[in-house]
């Protein structure tokens, strides 16, 4: 899978201090379309507010994640304004199984869709109705035909590398775009958010030590080189500035809810607040 060829020149223009909706240089495009909410829900169960990254490079376009049930119609509407159908994605590549990352899959059926291989073969042997694996999703994802299972290493789009960062999942990959000047590093729940970045511990995993390592892993990914940005599952990109992660872009999360006597009468409560 690998080859010498589409190397990304990523300019300083990603190190603004708004990360901008698309960022056009060097042939390649990258683009939060949805951003994840470093946040649970506290009643209802998993919230699953969790990132989508367009990435654009010549004829190929790529989705790192695509959302839960919920974010569908969304997903849909972002990439018509983005003058793109689901049709129009040529590469899905999935950091991990779980159902807020992986399910719209199938809204991208005709691309080309990379998951760990390890990853797979952890999901499909999941006991069904009792773990946030989309079971039968993951089933009929497996027997896919454009499937391709990935491994270390693995160049699984122009210039992108995928790595093995197990904890969270025991399959999860990273996604580390090397580019000529600075790189971009797709950590999905991995770390999940700036939190887990600075304490090196993390809310939800299956093995604490794997999840120390793979974040010790993005941490020296990121001080590679100057510049160089992580963009979490549930969070905003950041960049290093004295080796302290500031974010790149303002947040955009709030909830609207019908308190009042009829459905014209909305709250809207702001969830962007520190």
């Amino acid at each position: 899978m690998r080859c010498a060829k589409g190397r990304i020149s990523l300019s300083r223009t990603l190190l603004s201090v708004k990360w901008e909706n698309a960022m056009r240089v060097g042939g390649y495009e990258i683009d939060i379309v949805v951003q994840g909410y470093p946040g649970k829900a506290v009643c209802h169960g998993g919230l699953g507010w969790s990132t989508i990254v367009l990435n654009r490079h010549g004829e190929r376009v790529a989705l790192v994640d695509c959302g839960s049930f919920g974010m569908r119609k969304l997903l849909i509407e972002r990439l018509a304004a983005r003058g793109l159908k689901p049709a129009d994605v040529t590469d899905l590549l999935l950091t991990h199984s779980h159902y807020d990352h992986s399910v719209n899959w199938t809204l991208f059926h005709r691309a080309r869709i990379v998951a760990g291989r390890r990853e797979m073969a952890w999901s499909i042997a999941e006991p069904w109705g009792e773990t946030v694996v989309p079971e039968l999703y993951v089933s009929a994802l497996d027997a896919w035909p454009t499937l391709a299972r990935a491994d270390e290493g693995d160049e699984v789009f122009p210039g992108i590398t995928a790595h093995l960062a197990p904890g969270h999942t025991p399959g999860h990959l990273v996604f580390r775009l090397h580019g000529a000047e600075h790189d971009v590093i797709f950590v999905g729940d991995a770390a999940k958010n700036r939190a887990e970045l600075l304490c090196r511990r993390v809310d939800a995993t299956f093995d604490e030590q794997d999840s120390a390592a793979s974040i010790d892993m993005i941490w020296r990914f990121w001080r590679d080189r100057p510049g160089n940005v992580v963009a979490p599952g549930h969070d905003l990109p950041m960049r290093l500035e004295n080796d302290e992660p500031v974010y790149l872009g303002e947040r955009q999360a709030s909830i609207q809810a019908w308190f009042g006597d009829d459905i014209e009468t909305t709250t809207t409560i702001d969830l962007t607040r520190r």
